[in-house]
């Protein structure tokens, strides 16, 4: 009797860290399947004299083709890895962004008119990111949301309050 009941408890206490495994996505995931097609206008910006134009609303740049694209709900929850780039919108006298907008390619955003909302990721950490260091990918970890938000520069159909941050690096061969 005494080893069906330890038994027990260690699958109640052990059975929360089967539901935290951790899941490491590609952004074609944060589409749902039988979404149509998005094919995301990413024609550079050249004039960088229009950044300021192209920033404000109704600029160039912050025509977001889909600002309301459908997403995965089954991705609530989730314990994710994704790789991205940071788009800082909020950053510490120290020079560490602490919200960001993790986005699938460099540029996005800023240079080129923003993805699909199910192509960007709302983040908030207390860890935060250098200012200096966000010319290069990053991994990011932690619980995903399926929730819209909106920020100044795009629609965002996803949250993430980030766990663990780090250089993103190609796997050895």
């Amino acid at each position: 009797m005494r080893r069906v009941l330890l038994t027990a408890l260690l699958l109640t206490l052990a059975s929360p860290l089967w539901a935290a495994e951790l899941r490491t996505l590609n952004w074609q995931e944060l589409i749902p399947k039988d979404a149509p097609p998005q094919v995301p206008q990413m024609t550079p910006m050249h004039d960088m004299s229009q950044l300021g134009d192209a920033l404000s609303e109704g600029g160039a740049a912050s025509l977001q083709q889909f600002p309301s694209a459908p997403v995965v709900q089954e991705m609530d929850g989730q314990q994710v890895k994704i790789p991205g780039y940071i788009v800082p919108l909020d950053v510490t006298e120290e020079g560490r962004v602490t919200e960001f907008l993790l986005v699938p390619y460099f540029g996005a955003c800023i240079h080129v008119p923003p993805p699909p909302s199910n192509q960007i990721i709302h983040v908030n950490t207390e860890l935060g990111v250098l200012l200096d260091a966000l010319y290069q990918p990053f991994w990011v970890e932690g619980p995903l949301k399926v929730e819209h938000s909106s920020s100044e520069l795009a629609e965002v159909g996803y949250q993430l309050a980030a766990d663990k941050i780090y250089p993103y690096e190609l796997p050895a061969n």
